[in-house]
């Protein structure tokens, strides 16, 4: 099992179909596949480009609905995981936002998907148990 590379909201980078950075790259038919699969689960109203669905890891100016790098960085914390409020009522949000979405991975995905989704964004709640500190 390959190592877990934790965004700031507990999603493992490592695990998702999007991330390409270095040693995750993706091929443009894996990218391509990912556009469609994210179509397909409602992440996304049409099939975006590979160079729109990739992704190097969240950044404070990357557009996020919770807005999770942002105010990691303003705490000056990596995680949410490490901040007294967690969890606050936006990662409470957040993880049920996420959660709205499995039902619909499960029916429609691989197994192989499914679980690659799984461990990739449904896990984040564990995730930042796991990495606790405070």
């Amino acid at each position: 099992m390959m190592e877990k590379v934790l965004a700031a909201c507990g999603n493992d980078c490592a695990s998702c179909p999007r991330y390409i950075a270095h040693p995750y790259e993706k091929t443009e038919e894996e990218l391509h596949h990912t556009a469609e699969l994210w179509l397909k689960i409602g992440y996304r109203d049409h099939v975006v480009t590979n160079k729109e669905i990739s992704c190097t890891g969240c950044k404070p100016e990357n557009w996020c609905r919770y807005h999770v790098v942002k105010c990691c960085e303003e705490r000056g914390i990596k995680t949410c995981a490490d901040c007294y409020e967690y969890p606050c009522a936006n990662m409470k949000e957040c993880f049920e936002v996420t959660k709205s979405f499995e039902p619909m991975c499960k029916k429609v995905c691989t197994d192989e998907e499914y679980m690659q989704l799984k461990r990739a964004f449904f896990e984040k709640e564990q995730n930042l148990k796991l990495t606790k500190k405070c």
